[in-house]
């Protein structure tokens, strides 16, 4: 009888533990932070569907931003070799300065503070809601930043000094791209988008729309009572 095993024998079969994360059995502590390690993970999911779904392209440059502070990581953890701690083996890049989620994380956090503090500076009503809003959002990404960084020497990942060192270059990158963003790449947004390229994918500027959520909703309701109104008009015939 032939085994279903279809594995060649002489093939080493590796796995794959980019979103596997360890901590202590029992402890209650390291589960939350470990849980907090997945952020990045998360926030890349999120890029990717924001992106499919609203085809923004200051969205789209934040990404590439995301992508490009990822392989500088990279490229630094080969340069520098410095290994992680002694008794921690990830089985992957065993590399660990730069840390690559504090560098992650934080380059995401110093991004959003700079976006809602300076790119949606110009649609502010000074209102108590909005700005309570505004703080919450940045307050919350430097949190999660924050937490991210104290559980990879936590849970023996890194020590502080490689999550420190990956902590300044994401806050001096995201703070870099933001600003080619803002101020090199933002006034030519019209121009990319009239390309055939850009409006065979969907790509739009909305840079000059002060709430996009808000104009996308009334745009959608009004469409609906219109197409609903000449649904109507069409059965009452």
């Amino acid at each position: 009888m032939a085994s279903d095993d279809h594995r060649v024998p002489d093939v080493e079969w590796v796995a794959l533990k980019s979103a596997f994360v360890e901590y202590p059995k029992g402890d209650m502590i390291g589960r939350v932070l470990a849980y907090i390690c997945l952020s990045p993970i998360l926030i890349f999911s999120g890029f990717v569907t924001l992106i499919l779904f609203r085809r923004d392209l200051h969205t789209v440059l934040f990404f590439v931003g995301v992508v490009g502070n990822e392989f500088v990581n990279l490229i630094l953890k080969h340069l520098i070799a410095q290994p992680r701690p002694d008794h921690r083996s990830t089985g992957m890049i065993d590399y660990g300065m730069p840390s690559g989620h504090s560098q992650f994380i934080w380059f995401f956090a110093a991004y959003v503070a700079y976006f809602v503090f300076v790119r949606l500076h110009h649609i502010n009503n000074n209102t108590t809601l909005e700005y309570f809003w505004k703080t919450t959002i940045v307050f919350g990404s430097f949190f999660v930043a924050i937490l991210t960084s104290i559980g990879r020497v936590y849970l023996q990942y890194h020590t502080w000094q490689q999550v420190a060192c990956g902590m300044l270059l994401g806050i001096v990158n995201g703070s870099i791209w933001f600003a080619l963003v803002h101020f090199a790449f933002t006034p030519y947004f019209p121009y990319i988008a009239s390309w055939r390229i850009s409006e065979f994918m969907l790509l739009r500027d909305t840079t000059l729309i002060p709430n996009v959520l808000w104009f996308e909703y009334t745009n959608a309701m009004r469409e609906s009572r219109t197409r609903g109104r000449k649904l109507v008009s069409m059965k009452s015939q």
